[in-house]
């Protein structure tokens, strides 16, 4: 009797993962950083939360196309290479069994298996077989141009309006600190939550966010009191 198997494996998030983590990461730290620069120059709350919200459009919409332009660039590359293999398997197919041999070999397979493996999972399904095992390219991970696109939009957006919620709230006099200390606790939560949803240790990826995070506030608030001092 069959087994049936229902263990989900952490690859099958990457797709999503990566985007959703940058997006938010990118969200949380370039709109917290402007609000506070634009704080630390004096600005007016009005002055502060037009900079926000337009970070966080800019921001999201940024995402957006860069990241269906980067994963469409990945998708075009793996077509490519399916349509190459797919030539390949029609026009020399035995030397394309050997190499799927060939593979399996290198990967500890005794050789008469593994050239019964290749025959079997070519008779299965020969240009899946090849793009697996020998691309690297599997459903897990094949590029997803408009998945990517959405998850990274929709992150950034989350994340930006965190910062922007505080801005509206915080007493203007302190805006500046509440929004910083604000977000060091959004990205460590963001850290947590990423660690958990791909398998890595939790204080490793907390403590990556919010040095990085921290940095870039610390460094656009310079930037904004030094400038507001001048103008």
């Amino acid at each position: 009797m069959p087994l049936t198997h229902t263990e989900r494996h952490l690859m099958e998030r990457i797709g999503w993962l990566r985007a959703a983590v940058l997006g938010a990461n990118d969200g949380i730290v370039s709109t917290a950083s402007l609000i506070v620069g634009v704080a630390a120059a004096s600005a007016g709350r009005g002055e502060v939360l037009v900079a926000g919200v337009a970070g966080l459009v800019a921001g999201a919409l940024s995402m957006a196309a860069g990241e269906y332009v980067s994963v469409s660039s990945q998708a075009d590359s793996e077509r490519a290479d399916l349509a190459r293999e797919r030539e390949e398997l029609r026009t020399d197919p035995a030397f394309e069994l050997e190499e799927l041999t060939q593979i399996y070999v290198g990967r500890g397979v005794e050789p008469a298996l593994a050239r019964q493996v290749a025959q079997q999972m070519t008779a299965k399904d020969a240009l899946a077989a090849h793009a697996r095992d020998e691309l690297g390219i599997s459903p897990h991970t094949q590029a997803r141009p408009v998945q990517a696109a959405w998850a990274s939009a929709a992150s950034f957006a989350t994340g930006a309006s965190l910062p922007l919620a505080v801005a509206c709230l915080a007493p203007l006099t302190q805006l500046g600190w509440f929004v910083s200390l604000a977000s060091i606790v959004f990205l460590a939560l963001l850290g947590v939550w990423s660690a958990r949803a791909g398998g890595a240790k939790v204080w490793r990826a907390t403590a990556r966010v919010v040095f990085w995070g921290a940095f870039a506030m610390a460094a656009t608030a310079f930037v904004g009191a030094v400038f507001g001092a001048n103008v």
